[in-house]
């Protein structure tokens, strides 16, 4: 962040008038990284900064878990920027794609893979049926939502998906930004400025 402070104004008193803004990190995607994330959310809502700047780095982690995530960043009222400086597998891939239009980032030597939910149940045969079963739905749900908030038709990123025979598919940032899963291949800046004007007449 670049902060200009009017000289004027005491630095013991900052706080008073001003709450720097938050940045929320995510790496995880499990239960705990989701309550982390939506009190950091809650709290960056709450300095009424014009932008909630959200940094991915990860390998990926629970569907369930970005889902949560989400669900919180369409609710937002103002924009949602995703920063990806390094990686951003599977349920990162996820999260970062649902920055706000204009508003997603990504670094040019980044990377970001995109894949079907993977399932970890095991037992009778019908559990299992049912479980692929339900993985399946959650597959199309999730690449439906990605690719209407990406601006294209609802079965884009299915098809896309399907055209990588269901594999592990890796995009560079030239990739992604084709397809526009990242807006801008940068890294943004947050600039501030605190000033006094006084004015007569």
């Amino acid at each position: 962040n670049n902060i200009k402070i009017h000289p004027k104004l005491h630095i013991q008193k900052l706080e008073e008038i001003f709450k720097e803004p938050i940045t929320i990190r995510v790496n995880k995607f499990d239960e705990e990284a989701f309550e982390e994330f939506s009190d950091d959310f809650e709290e960056a809502i709450n300095t009424e900064q014009p932008v909630i700047p959200i940094i991915i780095d990860s390998f990926g982690g629970s569907s369930y878990g970005v889902i949560g995530m989400i669900n919180l960043i369409e609710t937002c009222p103002v924009p949602v920027a995703t920063i990806l400086l390094s990686k951003a597998m599977s349920a990162g891939a996820i999260l970062f794609s649902f920055g706000t239009e204009g508003y997603r980032f990504m670094h040019p030597d980044a990377s970001m893979m995109i894949h079907d939910v993977a399932s970890m149940t095991g037992g009778k045969v019908e559990d299992i049926k049912a479980d692929t079963k339900n993985m399946d739905e959650m597959n199309q749900r999730i690449y439906k939502r990605m690719s209407l908030h990406l601006g294209h038709k609802a079965e884009y990123l299915g098809n896309l998906i399907k055209e990588h025979n269901h594999v592990d598919w890796y995009l560079t940032a030239k990739d992604a930004k084709k397809h526009n899963i990242a807006n801008h291949l940068r890294i943004p800046n947050y600039n501030i400025e605190i000033n006094l004007n006084v004015s007569f007449g």
